[in-house]
């Protein structure tokens, strides 16, 4: 029986099913590995790099109620991303499971399993994990497509990219959290003249001070009690590339000084060395966060800003650019439809209008998460108004129109006038975008003789 090459790492705290996984399992996978506590899991993402981690979803703790295991996924996400997920749930509680999806997993298997469809769903997890990690291998920079839109605002800022990217400036981008920051960079990139090398990203704001040198600046064997091997960091992945810093304001001003230091002598010396290594990289920052306020608040080095500001892209909210929202929304569909196996291949024009009317406090990434869900949980063909539960948060209508001067009712009635225009006169949808019931919403026409 041919093997998959796939590294497994099972976690469940039933002795019984990782005796019965040890048996099944090798005569898959070329390395599996079982752990009966996630308490293990951060130690061995570290030291075995499973390809696939196998992660049941409720252990038998005090309060069981399976957000130990939603905790524990997006602890492996968020510490190996490229990892997959598939998920071991009881029956109950396929909800749970979906939620895991939601949040990043693979799949879910139902105990008590069938072992041919346990296989399958981890080969199937294991060929997608490859496929992901042979593609960011090849690709010149990020994957996710760079939507331009129509607006005025993303077409400033194209001018200024198609400007820029054939230099090695130093790019600061600034926006919301989910305006897609981090595309933006990998579009920068991707168009300039080392976009044949590596980009290599770092969430310097998830970096721990005692990890901070040793994932930036690497370190030599023996530099400390883990380090088992000489270690490449970031700083010299990215050498004749780019280095993408992302929520850059979230780095400690004690370590700020060690980052500037690098920045300016183009240098890196890894923990437990001596040896100054010369590092030829492209920078790119970004963050959510008001620099210029830090560094008045002294919280932010003055120096530090002035070298990652070269160049400066603010990216605006997703409400500022609502042209985008369709063809995001599409985007997304056929993504999640593809990942879920679900026949959905579209999206309803009153669907669009509605997404068109919400706040998005989350940008792209709060819609993003909106269509996945909707296409997870969605019976036909095509995402309608019904399908679509939006997130809980401010109406963009709830501002137009607005003046000091009006009453909270004249402001309401103005708002429910806009949404009865903005959708027809369809109750269901004025009702939905508004995120009020139909009976509220029918006492309230009825109140201002709508």
């Amino acid at each position: 029986m041919a093997k998959n090459k796939g590294k497994i790492l099972v976690v469940d705290d039933n002795s019984g099913i990782r005796a019965a996984l040890k048996v099944l399992l090798p005569l898959h996978f070329s390395q599996v590995e079982l752990i009966p506590s996630p308490k293990e899991l951060v130690s061995r993402l570290a030291d075995f790099r499973p390809d696939v981690v196998l992660l049941d979803m409720n252990f038998h703790t005090d309060i069981n109620t399976g957000n130990e295991g939603l905790f524990w996924l997006s602890e492996i996400k968020k510490r190996t991303p490229d990892t997959e997920v598939v998920l071991f749930t009881a029956y109950a509680d396929i909800q749970l499971a979906v939620e895991g999806m939601k949040r990043g997993a693979f799949d879910f298997i139902v105990k008590p399993w069938e072992n041919d469809k346990l296989v399958e769903t981890l080969k199937d997890a294991y060929t997608h994990r490859s496929k992901e990690a042979k593609e960011a291998d090849t690709a010149p920079a990020s994957t996710s497509p760079m939507l331009w839109g129509k607006g005025q605002a993303m077409a400033g800022i194209r001018r200024m990219v198609d400007k820029i990217a054939g230099t090695d400036a130093t790019v600061l981008i600034t926006g919301e959290n989910g305006t897609g920051k981090d595309v933006l960079a990998g579009e920068i990139h991707r168009l300039s003249l080392r976009a044949l090398n590596p980009m290599v990203c770092v969430d310097a704001g998830a970096l721990t001070e005692t990890l901070f040198e040793s994932e930036l600046f690497g370190h030599v064997k023996g530099a400390f009690t883990d380090a088992h091997t000489d270690h490449k960091g970031k700083f010299e992945q990215a050498d004749g590339g780019t280095l993408f810093l992302d929520e850059i304001g979230n780095i400690p001003l004690h370590l700020q000084a060690k980052l500037l230091r690098a920045l300016q002598n183009r240098t890196v010396t890894r923990v437990g060395d001596t040896k100054a290594i010369p590092v030829d990289i492209r920078l790119i920052c970004a963050t959510n966060k008001d620099l210029e306020k830090m560094v008045r608040d002294g919280e932010f080095r003055e120096d530090l800003y002035y070298r990652i500001n070269t160049m400066h892209l603010r990216l605006p909210a997703l409400r500022e650019r609502t042209d985008e929202i369709a063809p995001l929304a599409e985007m997304f569909i056929e993504k999640y439809a593809k990942r879920y196996r679900r026949e959905v291949n579209g999206i309803s024009p009153e669907a669009v209008e509605m997404l068109k009317g919400h706040w998005w406090a989350g940008n792209i990434r709060e819609l993003q998460n909106c269509i996945e869900k909707a296409v997870i949980m969605s019976e036909g063909d095509v995402l309608l108004v019904s399908d679509i539960e939006l997130p809980q948060g401010r109406n963009i209508s709830h501002n137009e129109g607005m003046s000091g001067n009006e009453t909270l009712k004249e402001t309401e009635e103005k708002t429910i006038r806009a949404a009865m225009a903005r959708f027809g006169g369809n109750l269901s949808m004025v009702a939905k975008s508004l995120e009020i019931s139909r009976p509220t919403l029918y006492a309230k026409l009825k109140k201002y003789n709508i």
